[in-house]
């Protein structure tokens, strides 16, 4: 189901995470449960993943990862603070040690000229704290946009289980 690539990475984190004893979680906007799929297409990959939140609505970001609705109406639901609020809400939400979050516009339409089709912000909690990634992949198709959203999103995470 999934290439090469996604399917190399998911195993070396799940790897390293298996041999640092750490859990993973996910909450995903504009890959809809993607990243989660493809950690948990390899085979036992459950004693890793703790679980996936799909928070494509800014409600179920609330609701689901507890980002507050204020810090949505500021900065909008594609932006650093909130990616960032997912990771950590979604983090403890989840009962994980390392989870990652992505929100974006992956198109085609959907796009402004602050917030352009590809633009995806992704963050990555862990104890020691949140990173945050910035990536503007351009006017590609949506499905382009979210295959290489979660080869980001597995990277951030192999990054944080180092």
């Amino acid at each position: 189901m999934f290439d090469a690539e996604i399917t190399t990475l998911s195993e070396a984190v799940l790897a390293m995470c298996r041999e640092a004893r750490l859990r993973i979680g996910t909450i995903e906007s504009c890959t809809g449960g993607l990243v989660a799929g493809a950690l948990t297409a390899i085979p036992g990959s459950s004693d890793v993943v703790n679980g996936g939140l799909v928070t494509y609505s800014n409600a179920a970001k609330a609701a689901l990862a507890n980002v507050a609705a204020e810090l949505i109406d500021a900065h909008g639901a594609v932006s650093e603070p909130v990616a960032r609020a997912m990771a950590e809400g979604g983090r403890a939400r989840l009962s994980a040690d390392l989870a990652v979050a992505i929100t974006g516009v992956a198109g085609p339409g959907g796009g402004t000229a602050r917030k352009p089709v590809g633009l995806v912000h992704f963050a990555c909690a862990s104890a020691t704290g949140t990173a945050h990634r910035e990536m503007r992949f351009g006017n590609l198709s949506r499905d382009d946009i979210r295959r290489l959203s979660v080869v980001v999103a597995l990277e951030m995470l192999r990054n944080a289980a180092a």
